[in-house]
């Protein structure tokens, strides 16, 4: 444990950088899922609305950090691929 004020207070701002960006993370999750589920069942303006969402959230993390650059592109090429998919 930190003895040092700063180091304190880095450790409490951490945390909750750490919550943060597992919010980003779980989010993308859910928007994948309910894009794929989108896709399964056919619905092209909600496959489209989903896709958006979900880039604009992956692009979000990408600048707060919480994503990689190489990890938010592989993300959104597989979100290319099930709207791909769905189109055909």
């Amino acid at each position: 444990m930190a003895n040092i004020k700063q180091q304190k207070k880095r450790v409490r701002i951490q945390a909750r950088q750490r919550l943060e960006n597992l919010r980003y993370r779980s989010t993308i999750k859910t928007l994948t899922k309910r894009l794929e589920a989108a896709a399964a069942d056919g619905d092209a303006e909600r496959v489209s609305s989903e896709h958006r969402e979900l880039v604009r959230t992956i692009d979000r993390a990408t600048s707060r950090g919480a994503l990689h650059r190489n990890t938010a592109a592989r993300k959104k090429s597989q979100a290319a691929k099930i709207v791909a998919s769905a189109a055909s």
